[in-house]
């Protein structure tokens, strides 16, 4: 088969995969996941109900394919948002923004059907070695705590932001962002005592 008629069917068929993702993920927006059917999306789509199932077996497999596109994209935002030359502020604008995308998240019988597979659990992955790396360049610069491993340091921050997702608005977002970087802060330094001194609270 010549390469020209090759890359002809190959583009074919990535259009109709694309708008047959797109057609599940808006109709489920509109109009909730379990009224949603095959010939629905098929119609939405433009094409024919036989031909949606030569490439989805049924509306899960659907949707998987467009929650694995929407991960994909994050992970593009947070790096694309990972531009500053400054170590801290580096990492305080991904961890901005993934609270910001885990505000606007999906919620109910959808997020449990999505948030399911091996290509969530490699994103996760992918996003903990990410956000590790960022913690250990600020620790390095002496902006983030040395006192713990920079791995517990990247769960904490994805742990403490899921919370996002509860938040009413885009300001309590804000400030979750800064109670999690206030956790990443460096311990005071204990002021220095003469021997046989003794501070305000110790005992007697």
């Amino acid at each position: 088969m010549p390469k020209l008629w090759e890359d002809t069917i190959e583009a074919h068929r990535r259009t109709v995969r694309e708008a047959a993702v797109r057609s599940a993920a808006a109709l489920v927006a509109e109009q909730g996941l379990a009224s949603v059917t095959m010939s629905q999306i098929a119609k939405r789509a433009g094409i024919g109900r036989a031909t949606l199932y030569k490439y989805f077996p049924d509306i899960e497999s659907v949707l998987a394919a467009w929650h694995e596109e929407h991960i994909a994209e994050h992970l593009r935002r947070l790096t694309d948002v990972a531009e500053h030359t400054d170590p801290a502020e580096r990492l305080r604008a991904v961890l901005r923004a993934f609270a910001s995308i885990t505000h606007q998240r999906h919620d109910g019988d959808l997020a449990a059907l999505l948030h399911r597979g091996e290509h969530v659990a490699e994103a996760h992955r992918r996003l903990h070695a990410f956000i590790g790396d960022l913690v250990a360049g600020a620790a390095a610069a002496g902006t983030v705590r040395d006192d713990v491993p920079t791995g517990e340091l990247a769960t904490y921050c994805l742990h403490a932001l899921t919370a996002a997702g509860a938040m009413t608005s885009s300001a309590a977002v804000h400030r979750l962002v800064e109670v999690t970087l206030a956790g990443l802060r460096p311990a005071p330094a204990e002021p220095h005592r003469r021997p046989g001194r003794t501070a305000p609270g110790d005992l007697p």
